[in-house]
């Protein structure tokens, strides 16, 4: 089952995201909607989800760029999941947590 989630940015913002129904609300806070619908208030902003993130990509992209012929081109694909609680976390496929990196390598012409 599907829940909202209203995730806020940094500067106030505020916004839902439906994500799967938590297993247990007792560590979220339910919130009224303008419209008087409930959803649940994610425990942190949305940056701060992201957050989490980012030293997974740093490392990755800093890997790549340290290869003895460093790629002129990286590109790196992963799922996210939003919860209410944990935030933004990894997603997995067949249960498996999947990366998809692309290196390219620009021929130069000798002029």
């Amino acid at each position: 089952m599907k829940q909202l989630v209203e995730y806020s940015l940094e500067d106030g913002t505020k916004f839902l995201i439906e994500v799967d129904e938590p297993e247990s609300t007792s560590a979220v806070e339910r919130v009224a909607l303008p419209s008087g619908q409930l959803a649940l208030k994610a425990q942190q902003s949305f940056e701060e989800a992201l957050d989490k993130v980012k030293p997974v990509a740093s490392t990755i992209i800093s890997k790549l760029r340290s290869l003895n012929t460093p790629a002129d081109e990286v590109e790196v694909k992963f799922g996210l999941k939003l919860t209410a609680e944990a935030g933004a976390i990894f997603s997995s496929v067949g249960g498996e947590v999947s990366y998809e990196i692309t290196l390219k390598w620009n021929q130069k012409q000798a002029e």
